[in-house]
C-alpha cells in the first residue's frame, strides 16, 4: 500500500478506498514502527475511504495522537476507541453518517477528551439535535455542526464558555437561545440557511464577536443591541426579508397599576430602603429599562411599544432595527408632515447608528 506523508509526525492514508480489514492491518504495522520510533504520530488523515467503524487500532497503537481525520467516510458512530486518544486535540468528522443513537461513545464527557479537545467538526452528518455530551467538552473552542438536521440550540450551549468559533449554518434552526449571549470567547458565529425568525438582544452580549453570518433565514428586522457588538466586523443578512419601508407596530396595552406606580418611583426618584418594600416589589422595581427615546427620560418594566427604525450602515444600506418605547407618545407621529421631516426620535436613532457605523466593514444584504 502506498502512503503519502508530510512530515514524520504525520500518517496519511487518505483517500485510498480500502476496506476496513485492509486498513486495520496497515495501522497496526504502522503501529508496530512507531512504537521503537522516537518521534510520536501526532497527525493521522483517514479520510474519503471506506470506513464503517473507527479502526480498532486506534485505541492502542497511537497514545500521543493529536489530530485525526475521518472526514468522507460512511461512519455510522464513532466507537470507543476514540476514548484511547486521550491527548486529541482536532477531530474532524464530517461527510459521514453520523447522527442517531449511540453515534458518539458513552462516557465521552467524562473521559480525558473533554479536557484535550479543542476542534470538533461533526458537519455534514445527519444530527437531529446537538449531543447532550457535546456539551460538556469544556476546552472546545470549535464546533461545525454545520449542514445537518438540528432543529434548535440547546440552551446548555452556554456550557462551552471556551468556545471561539460556532458553526451551525445549513440545518433547520428556528430560535436563538438568549442563553447563546452567554459565550464570552466567540469570535465567529454562523447560522446562515436556516429559518430563523428573529434574533435576541441577548447576542448583544458577544463582546468578542467579529463576524455573525445570519444570511438565508426569515429574519425582518434586528435588536437595536446588536449596535453594541464593538468588534464586529462582518454582518452577513443577504436572503433575509428585511423590511424595505417604515413600518410600526403600536399594539399597546395599558400598564397595570403596578407598573404606573413602579414607573412613578423611578422617574420621581422617589428614594426607598429594603425595608420599606417587600421583596417583590424590590425585584420588580430593579427590573425598569429606560426609554431609548433621549427626549423622554421615561422608564418601562411589562409593558412597551415595539417599533421598527431605520438607521444607516455604511452609507449605503437602511437596517431595520426594533426599539422599545415606553408608551405611544414616544413613537413619530402618523402624519403625513413626519413624512416630510424626520422625527427626533428616528434621528437619534440614525445618529447613535453613525456613531458605530465605523465598526461595521462589511454589511452584506445583497
Amino acid at each position: 500500500m502506498e502512503e503519502a506523508t508530510a512530515g514524520e509526525a504525520e500518517l496519511n492514508l487518505s483517500r485510498l478506498s480500502v476496506s476496513l480489514e485492509t486498513l486495520e492491518s496497515e495501522l497496526e504495522a504502522r503501529g508496530e514502527e512507531r512504537r521503537g520510533a522516537r518521534e510520536a504520530l501526532l497527525r493521522l488523515l483517514l479520510p474519503h475511504n471506506r470506513l464503517v467503524s473507527l479502526p480498532r487500532a486506534l485505541g492502542s497503537g497511537f497514545p500521543h495522537l493529536q489530530l485525526l481525520d475521518v472526514s468522507g467516510n460512511a461512519l455510522t458512530a464513532l466507537g470507543p476507541e476514540l476514548l484511547a486518544l486521550r491527548g486529541l486535540r482536532t477531530l474532524l468528522a464530517k461527510n459521514n453518517r453520523l447522527g442517531g443513537p449511540g453515534a458518539l461513545p458513552k462516557g465521552l464527557a467524562q473521559s480525558p477528551l473533554s479536557r484535550s479537545l479543542q476542534v470538533l467538526n461533526l458537519s455534514g452528518n445527519c444530527f437531529q439535535e446537538v449531543p447532550t455530551s457535546l456539551l460538556e467538552l469544556r476546552a472546545l473552542q470549535t464546533l461545525s455542526l454545520g449542514g445537518n438536521q438540528l432543529q434548535s440550540i440547546p440552551a446548555e450551549i452556554e456550557n462551552l464558555r471556551s468556545l471561539e468559533c460556532l458553526y451551525l449554518g445549513g440545518n433547520f434552526i428556528k430560535e436563538i437561545p438568549p442563553e447563546l449571549g452567554n459565550l464570552p470567547s466567540l469570535n465567529y458565529l454562523v447560522l446562515c440557511d436556516n429559518k430563523i425568525q428573529s434574533v435576541p438582544p441577548q447576542l448583544s452580549q458577544l463582546n468578542s464577536l467579529r463576524s455573525l453570518s445570519l444570511h438565508n433565514n426569515l429574519l425582518t428586522y434586528l435588536p437595536r443591541e446588536i449596535l453594541n457588538l464593538i468588534h464586529l466586523e462582518e454582518l452577513s443578512l443577504r436572503g433575509n426579508p428585511l423590511v424595505v419601508r417604515f413600518v410600526r407596530d403600536l399594539t399597546y396595552d395599558p400598564p397595570t397599576l403596578l407598573e404606573l406606580a413602579a414607573r412613578t418611583i423611578k422617574i420621581r426618584n422617589i428614594s426607598y430602603t429594603p425595608y420599606d418594600l417587600p421583596g417583590n416589589l424590590l425585584r420588580y422595581l430593579s427590573l425598569a429599562s429606560n426609554c431609548p427615546n433621549p427626549k423622554c427620560g421615561g422608564v418601562y418594566f411589562d409593558c412597551c411599544v415595539r417599533q421598527i427604525k431605520f438607521v444607516d450602515f455604511c452609507g449605503k444600506y437602511r437596517l431595520p432595527l426594533m426599539h422599545y418605547l415606553c408608551s405611544p407618545e414616544c413613537s413619530s407621529p402618523c402624519s403625513s408632515a413626519s413624512h416630510s421631516s424626520t422625527s427626533q426620535s428616528e434621528s437619534d436613532s440614525e445618529d447613535e447608528a453613525s456613531v458605530a457605523a465605523h465598526r461595521m466593514q462589511k454589511v452584506l444584504l445583497g
